[in-house]
């Protein structure tokens, strides 16, 4: 038996692990139940898993500008940018923190981004109450705040971006 992590892209058939992990997190993402999770996957350019011993570990879950996506986040990044690809969440299990998947996921993600032509990567995390290790995570990735959005609970996210490169 290998201890190999594979990326896949997640199926209907991952919708109850995905809406466990994402629950887990709740407080630091927003609530997806199954329905919210097939309609998102519907609207998605990617949703993948990382997945070991056939057990789902995190997910990837973004959407391309363009999208019918109703959300204040994702339309503050479109009234902002084009060709761009907007990271709505990204969830690692607990017991799978620490293995590297945050960065295999945004490696893939990255990756397929380019391919599709996107220029820049945008993604929020939460300022208030704060997220610091998602808010570190972001900064090593070479995220930078474009700005900062109060939602409607009172949570206040940091709204940021990374510019892609291409290839050479």
């Amino acid at each position: 038996m290998t201890d190999t992590i594979t990326i896949r892209p997640a199926t209907l058939d991952d919708t109850a692990a995905i809406v466990a992990l994402n629950a887990a997190v709740v407080a630091v993402t927003s609530p997806m139940d199954a329905a919210g999770f097939r309609s998102l996957l519907t609207l998605s350019v990617l949703c993948d898993v990382a997945q070991r011993h056939g057990e789902v570990l995190g997910f990837v879950l973004a959407l391309q500008d363009g999208a019918a996506y109703a959300n204040g986040n994702f339309q503050w990044f479109a009234d902002r940018l084009t060709r761009f690809i907007y990271i709505d969440r990204i969830v690692i299990g607990g017991q799978a923190r620490g293995l590297g998947l945050g960065t295999m996921l945004y490696d893939h993600a990255t990756d397929q981004a380019l391919r599709r032509g996107s220029l820049t990567m945008a993604a929020e995390m939460d300022l208030v109450p704060a997220n610091p290790g998602s808010l570190a995570f972001h900064r090593k990735r070479g995220f930078v705040e474009l700005g900062t959005r109060t939602l409607d609970s009172g949570k206040i996210v940091s709204m940021q971006i990374k510019g892609l490169q291409t290839p050479d």
